[in-house]
């Protein structure tokens, strides 16, 4: 398959498009968060769509304009999922959506972002949501099984092409279970990627989450699909050595850690994505 990099020219508009989105953060994440993301996506052509998945309707954004070229899908991380340690949000909608920061600067034909089950959709539109879906089932059965039929609901849309999987936090751990019940991936990345649940919340001394899915369990079936994983050297919500347990239990040569200085888990990943995208994933040394 032969990878298409945008031009120099695009790739500045795609920077400079960056630097909006870090302004419309500053403008809006601490207002209403639906405007907040509709303030960030429209310049990126992106336009809200919702789509019916399993018990969820999720809120997706979409910019398909070349059905004949692969189809790059976002996944959002946790959200606001928790107020403190013990308690629950009641809303998991992100303040600050960092998945879809990313998916505005892709300068991609082809560009989708998920939302996370309840994540940007009125309760009243959405009466199955429950907190166990952005707590202890937020990797269940359930919502890997509805993320993934929101990823074919818009593969349908770019019919026999393939699909590149990008998720941020949480949304890297969807990415990896998701790629695991499909074969038409090009290939996957995670920002930040909680790739391995059960040791995350080990190192922070929370509860274990036997009703979630862990990604790292399906990390070997997974190996022979070019995927890079990139973490903050500063990030201790997830730390590095996440990514570089799930690389060593992929093991093979098309699995690669990518470590990125000065970046913590909340950090401008946006601003360094437009040159994150040209590291393009490849099996081999």
């Amino acid at each position: 398959m032969t990878t298409v990099r945008p031009g120099l020219a695009l790739i500045r508009f795609f920077s400079l498009l960056a630097g909006i989105v870090l302004l419309v953060f500053g403008m809006t994440s601490c207002a209403d968060p639906n405007a907040h993301a509709d303030a960030m996506a429209k310049p990126a052509g992106l336009q809200r769509d919702e789509v019916a998945a399993g018990p969820f309707v999720l809120t997706t954004f979409v910019r398909i304009t070349r059905p004949d070229l692969p189809l790059t899908i976002y996944i959002e991380g946790d959200g606001l999922a928790w107020l403190s340690r013990t308690e629950p949000s009641d809303d998991p909608t992100p303040h600050k959506a960092l998945g879809l920061s990313l998916a505005v600067v892709d300068p991609g034909a082809n560009v989708v972002y998920l939302a996370r089950p309840c994540q940007f959709t009125a309760r009243s539109d959405n009466p199955n949501c429950d907190v166990v879906y952005w707590t202890s089932k937020r990797y269940g059965e359930e919502v890997v099984t509805a993320m993934n039929q929101a990823v074919t609901h818009y593969a349908a849309r770019t019919p026999g092409q393939p699909i590149n999987l990008i998720g941020y936090s949480g949304g890297g751990a969807l990415a990896m279970l998701i790629a695991a019940r499909r074969n038409d991936l090009a290939s996957l990345r995670t920002i930040a990627g909680n790739l391995d649940q059960a040791e995350v919340n080990r190192l922070h001394q929370v509860s274990a989450m036997p009703d979630s899915l862990n990604a790292i369990d399906v990390a070997r079936q997974l190996n022979r699909i070019p995927q890079i994983h990139f973490s903050g050297a500063d990030d201790t919500t997830v730390p590095p050595e996440i990514a570089l347990r799930y690389a060593a239990a992929a093991s093979g040569n098309c699995t690669r850690a990518r470590i990125v200085a000065g970046m913590s888990h909340e950090s401008d990943w946006a601003g360094q994505w437009a040159a994150l995208l040209q590291e393009v994933p490849h099996c081999g040394p």
